[in-house]
């Protein structure tokens, strides 16, 4: 690995004439396109920015001219610096650059910016202000202008609804290549970050979210480069991998999010007469309960063909509410590891015991006022006492089941 003049920033961390942004431009055979950019981010910069200023260019095991073209406006332009490294990857480059570099914001754009440079302020101003701890640029938001393809428009979309249907981001444009963090964010962060593709920026953010910090989002005025050489189907796959992985490391609870959160994070802002937690448990909880009611109903309803009423309903609610329980543990109130789970899978089944009386006792009163009721009546009954016995369920699990986990958590 070759370097040119890129500081590391644990050495420099106290020096006066450190940059407050650096600014990177992950490149891969752009000997082209290379020149023009930097001349233009530069000239930019020295015009507009009003702080310290330097810009990385960091090539990817480039195999064309690139490296030689970074070397020359390194030369040519003060507070020019280039990197190479032996392995390609834009996540790798990113993370390596951002690592060792002694700015206080970080951001990246890319080569052929798409993106219109009077939105760079805006985005990292956030940042340096210490108002936010990350910072991307939106082409999705409202305000932001975008020019391209219908194809590109619908592949974009498609993407940032399967992160909010899969990882539950909230940010609204997870590939727009201009993003930017602050330095210390970074380097509690990025160790986490696995990706070192395409991915990374998604895998960044989601955990950057998970872990309670601020992402500040700037409508952009962006412009398709129709000579884009990004591989939609590798990179498409790629992505739905690096899902895959995100959602065994949450379940799992192998990383370190809490320590992160305690260390960067921003809880909550406390609400009169609302406890602590209570309003992200009450919509976890809901998700989590209408999955269970959908799991119960079919179950039974299959069941409904073999056995009789009460068997059905014994045997579907035993099932969904053994998973609710798991479920719930994990994803609601926040319950890692091992210890304690099958007491709180036996205290789940004694608030199991309260929602079956509830439901087996609509059945029994809905047997004796009809003979021979009707199957969308008879589901209707249990909607409804299924309602009921959720919300009581929700209370013993926060008052009850959970109750030493979330004291233990605010101490």
């Amino acid at each position: 690995m070759s370097l040119t003049t890129l500081p590391s920033h644990a050495a420099d961390s106290t020096r006066l004439d450190a940059p407050v942004l650096d600014v990177v431009v992950p490149v891969y055979n752009e000997e082209i396109d290379l020149e023009p950019c930097v001349r233009r981010l530069h000239a930019y910069l020295s015009a507009h920015f009003p702080y310290r200023f330097r810009i990385t260019v960091a090539d990817n095991a480039s195999t064309d001219s690139t490296a030689e073209v970074a070397r020359r406006l390194t030369g040519e332009l003060p507070g020019v610096t280039a990197v190479h490294l032996p392995e390609k990857g834009r996540g790798r480059a990113l993370k390596y650059v951002w690592t060792h570099s002694d700015a206080a914001v970080l951001a990246y754009m890319d080569v052929d910016l798409s993106t219109d440079l009077s939105a760079l302020l805006p985005l990292v101003a956030p940042l340096i202000s210490g108002h936010s701890d990350l910072a991307i640029g939106s082409r999705l938001a409202r305000g932001s202008r975008v020019v391209r393809g219908v194809k590109r428009e619908f592949i974009s979309r498609s993407y940032n609804l399967i992160l909010r249907g899969t990882l539950s981001a909230r940010f609204s444009d997870a590939q727009c290549g201009f993003k930017a963090i602050r330095a210390d964010v970074a380097e509690r962060l990025l160790p986490m970050v696995e990706d070192t593709g395409w991915f990374f920026d998604t895998e960044m953010l989601v955990l950057a979210e998970r872990a309670g910090l601020r992402i500040h989002e700037v409508p952009v005025d962006w412009v398709d480069d129709p000579d884009s050489r990004v591989d939609i189907v590798s990179t498409a796959v790629a992505d739905l991998k690096g899902i895959i992985r995100l959602l065994r490391a949450f379940g799992s609870g192998r990383l370190p999010l809490g320590t992160l959160r305690e260390q960067l994070g921003r809880n909550p802002l406390p609400v009169a007469g609302v406890p602590a937690g209570l309003t992200g448990q009450l919509i976890r909880f809901a998700a989590v309960g209408v999955a269970s009611t959908l799991a119960y109903l079919l179950l039974y309803a299959l069941l409904r063909t073999a056995v009789s009423p009460q068997w059905s309903n014994l045997i579907a609610l035993l099932v969904t509410a053994i998973a609710n329980t798991a479920v719930n543990r994990r994803v609601t109130f926040g319950v890692r590891g091992n210890d304690g789970a099958w007491r709180h899978q036996v205290q789940g089944l004694l608030v199991f015991a309260i929602g079956l009386g509830l439901t087996s006792g609509s059945l029994a009163l809905l047997d004796r006022l009809s003979t021979n009721p009707a199957k969308p009546l008879e589901l209707a009954v249990l909607v409804l006492a299924n309602l009921l016995a959720t919300a009581v369920r929700f209370l013993m699990l926060r008052i009850w089941v959970f109750r030493a986990r979330r004291v233990t958590s605010k101490s």
